[in-house]
């Protein structure tokens, strides 16, 4: 069967020519925007359809004023300066949600008191889920950049106390300023990082 690529347009704008951006020009972003960007990767595939990840979009001053004390030195002036900056949290609790999600099987049981299960599930599906939301947000026209650099206890503190929500990483998106940016990075070439066995 031939496979039915999209256009190189689309891969460039999502991947070949997408940068990790350090600076933003000052234009916003409207919420309609990001609940298109939700509404988009919201389908990509995780575990038993888990969907642990949870989203918290910091727009307004002061949540940004709660936020940047908990970002390490070199992530402040970017994230002060991004018009959205994204806590791409983990639900410790998404299994409560199992039975709408995967009603086909009991799948709230699979993980209801198993503690390690509960946390690497929770960890490889929110990140996964991290991805798409970048892979969406590009799509969309969006500029990103994911980080870590920062203080997870912190932020869960400041944004998740007395929830099952817990920080995985971070992310600011808006419109990049090319001159903000650094020479590209290079890539490890397919045999490098692959094997075919």
């Amino acid at each position: 069967m031939k496979s039915n690529p999209i256009s190189e347009e689309a891969m460039e704008k999502i991947f070949t020519k997408a940068r990790t951006h350090n600076g933003w020009v000052s234009e916003g972003v409207d919420d309609k925007l990001l609940r298109q960007i939700y509404d988009l990767m919201k389908w990509g595939p995780t575990s038993a359809n888990s969907c642990p990840a949870r989203f918290v979009f910091v727009k307004t001053q002061e949540a940004k004023e709660k936020l940047l004390p908990c970002m390490a030195p070199g992530n402040v002036e970017k994230t002060k300066t991004a018009p959205i900056t994204v806590i791409i949290a983990k639900d410790m609790e998404f299994y409560e949600k199992l039975p709408k999600l995967f009603p086909h099987a009991p799948a709230r049981s699979w993980f209801a008191g198993n503690q390690p299960f509960i946390e690497s599930t929770a960890s490889q599906g929110s990140t996964l889920q991290g991805a798409y939301f970048i892979i969406a947000a590009r799509s969309l026209g969006l500029d990103c950049g994911p980080m870590a650099g920062f203080d997870n206890a912190k932020v869960d503190e400041v944004f998740f106390k007395g929830t099952t929500w817990k920080s995985n990483f971070i992310c600011n998106i808006g419109y990049g300023d090319p001159s903000k940016l650094y020479p590209r990075s290079v890539r490890l070439e397919f045999d490098e990082a692959c094997k075919i066995i």
